[in-house]
């Protein structure tokens, strides 16, 4: 049987550089299908035209992808069947002369933002314009020689765009964490993932929950919070253990703040493939 992948597209995303890292490691045939958008790429794992979706969920250097978070609360029954540790080198394509010939830098909003600095030396003229991913625009690129866009070096091969430098991400060490999702209950594994959102605003409750972590002596190695968006000053806080669900500590802590929180997503258990000792094309 064939595996379809969705992820964000169009060809030549990071996220489908991590589709296409993540099919390596299956046994079965499988097909890549891309989505304009992240919320795209979940709903369609959702609805079961796929069988699995890569999306980017935290950046080393802009933290989390909101649109994957939201999406992820919103949906339901979606397992994190294993997470991808990739390398990003971003690269400026265009037709113009130079980086300060450039009026325009197209590109997904982190990637914008992961090269915020070095744009502000070296394009001193040109503005931003957020994409809904970083090959969104590239097709545009040749009829407009004063754009420029910000993907990789990958994505320059493929639609054969100029270079002008490489690589320009303001870190060295810049790398983003893909899930790789499923319907399937995940199994188990180093990291697990989870959600909650509280059913009273009061001193003290967000404390009340972390401890029940610490007593286990669990480490929480992410957490964040983004908004209901019920009413202002009510969140939803996203967490990562490194812990297994397999073992007897890890599902009494998820029980206990089960009975504490208003709604509890287990987002699956799963491990973690750092891939950053290679270099992205």
């Amino acid at each position: 049987m064939t595996i379809t992948i969705a992820h964000l597209g169009p060809t030549g995303t990071y996220a489908e550089l991590a589709a296409l890292t993540y099919a390596k490691t299956i046994d079965s045939p499988n097909h890549l299908t891309a989505y304009a958008t992240i919320a795209q790429t979940l709903q369609a794992l959702a609805s079961g035209a796929v069988d699995r979706a890569i999306v980017p969920v935290e950046n080393s250097v802009e933290g989390g992808v909101t649109m994957t978070m939201d999406t992820l609360w919103q949906l339901d029954n979606l397992q994190i069947q294993q997470a991808l540790l990739l390398p990003i080198r971003h690269a400026l394509l265009s037709y113009a002369t130079s980086p300060e010939a450039i009026t325009v830098v197209h590109s997904h909003p982190q990637a914008l933002a992961q090269c915020q600095q070095w744009l502000a030396n070296n394009t001193i003229l040109a503005k931003t314009q957020p994409a809904n991913s970083t090959t969104e625009i590239l097709p545009k690129l040749i009829a407009n020689p004063d754009w420029g866009a910000i993907a990789s070096t990958r994505a320059a091969e493929l639609y054969k765009l100029p270079i002008l430098a490489c690589p320009i991400n303001d870190y060295p060490e810049n790398c983003t964490r893909f899930l790789v999702l499923g319907n399937e209950v995940a199994l188990g594994g180093t990291h697990t993932s989870l959600a909650f959102s509280m059913p009273t605003n009061r001193p003290g409750i967000l404390l009340k929950m972390l401890q029940i972590i610490a007593d286990r002596h669990i480490n929480l190695s992410r957490i964040e919070s983004r908004p209901t968006k019920r009413s202002m000053g009510e969140y939803v806080f996203f967490l990562d253990l490194e812990a297994d669900i397999r073992q007897a500590e890890t599902k009494a802590t998820i029980a206990d703040l089960t009975s504490h929180a208003e709604t509890l997503k287990l987002f699956g258990s799963y491990d973690l493939m750092d891939h950053t000792g290679s270099q992205d094309k």
